[in-house]
């Protein structure tokens, strides 16, 4: 596999990442380097880290992983922006939590949910001549600058559209899962 390939590859690969960032800059309005470079480093750490573990589950497991990643991945995008969605339509009482984009469990679930196709690209390394290191470094750095890139984008979106910030972000993530959903059921 050449880099051109493994170049567009991860672009391909790091799309819903980065949607998911832009929907967290919306919710942050001003995120510091800090918080957005923990967004991205998620995004960009699971996407290095799911070819890998595809890679060594091996093709043998292929038929097994691939017959469940798309509903996975609906399910769990599904809720979460269904959840903001909710939250966001419902008024909050003084002691209600304001949703946190940066909180550590969230950002490892649209990590998963994120990079599950990634998963099965890695199976997919396993049945041909391409050094898997080198393959999930590029996708993985390629999905950290993009998700970086992502929450600033997001944070200017998110000042121009106001309180409709977390309707606008869980819609994007329902559309996500809705996608995945798809193109694995049609295409």
């Amino acid at each position: 596999m050449d880099i051109i390939t493994i170049l567009l590859l991860g672009l391909g690969l790091a799309m819903d990442a980065f949607s998911v960032s832009v929907t967290d800059g919306i919710i942050l309005k001003k995120p510091r380097f800090c918080g957005a470079s923990k967004i991205a480093l998620f995004f960009g750490g699971f996407q290095f880290l799911m070819p890998v573990l595809g890679y060594l589950l091996g093709s043998a497991f292929a038929r097994y992983i691939t017959a469940f990643d798309h509903w996975l991945a609906f399910c769990l995008l599904g809720f979460i922006g269904a959840k903001m969605i909710w939250e966001s339509l419902h008024e909050k009482d003084e002691c209600d939590e304001v949703k946190n984009p940066l909180d550590t469990y969230t950002l490892f679930i649209l990590a998963i949910a994120t990079s599950i196709d990634a998963l099965a690209v890695g199976i997919t390394f396993a049945t041909m001549s391409v050094s898997v290191l080198f393959a999930s470094t590029i996708i993985g750095v390629m999905t950290f600058a993009i998700c970086l890139l992502g929450v600033y984008l997001g944070s200017w979106c998110g000042n121009l559209l106001g309180n409709k910030a977390e309707i606008t972000g869980g819609l994007v993530l329902i559309g996500i899962g809705l996608k995945i959903l798809i193109e694995h059921l049609f295409f």
